[in-house]
């Protein structure tokens, strides 16, 4: 396996985590929007939660994952944020004073490779908008996967397994806390359909 390139300077995680605390000011609570692990798994301390939509992204499985979720071998899915639609899930708010202990921590598990690109955007809630630090993917993305041809999809979903466990455990576990919040995804449901009908899951 080819050596990994280093990364560019405009790429490399320090310089994206500044650039996220400017862009926050430090004079307000951060905001922070989960549509996958971050609901189920968030690992950072927040004072408030809210179910919140996004309007131009969209939640797609279409993100290789080759550490957390599969192999350089055999490379695991992990859903990720990309252009079009809208996406349900759930905004976070971390107290300002607490911001400099999470958000490194949150830094840590997202962007250890720089492979998202942190966003802020507008989150919509009952409450009324907040502007959440998100984290998406670019379609130009060289871990973009795009649409799987199913057959390859469903091998992905037999094979993948990674450092947190399989791409098939991450689906379903995706698809049961959003059920449980009652957070419809038509194309969550339609992959534990197609996992079930090739007998992966019960």
């Amino acid at each position: 396996m080819a050596p990994l390139r280093p990364l560019p300077a405009h790429r490399h995680p320090e310089h994206l985590l500044k650039l996220a605390r400017e862009a926050w000011g430090g004079q307000t609570d951060l905001w922070v929007f989960g549509y996958a692990s971050l609901i189920w798994r968030p690992e950072f301390e927040s004072v408030e939660h809210r179910d919140a939509r996004v309007h131009g992204w969209h939640r797609a499985l279409e993100m290789a994952s080759r550490i957390n979720r599969g192999t350089p071998e055999c490379p695991g899915l992990v859903f990720a944020l990309v252009p079009g639609g809208s996406c349900r899930g759930v905004v976070y708010r971390i107290a300002r004073e607490r911001v400099d202990a999470e958000l490194p921590r949150l830094w840590e598990r997202e962007m250890p490779n720089s492979v998202y690109d942190p966003r802020w955007l507008m989150c919509h809630t009952r409450e009324g908008p907040v502007k959440a630090l998100a984290f998406t993917l670019s379609r130009a993305s060289p871990n973009y996967t795009g649409t799987m041809e199913e057959t390859r999809l469903v091998d992905t979903l037999r094979n993948a397994c990674g450092r947190y466990g399989t791409t098939l455990a991450y689906l379903l576990e995706t698809a049961r806390c959003l059920h449980s919040r009652g957070i419809r995804d038509r194309g969550i449901e339609r992959l534990v359909a197609l996992a079930r009908a090739h007998a992966l899951t019960d």
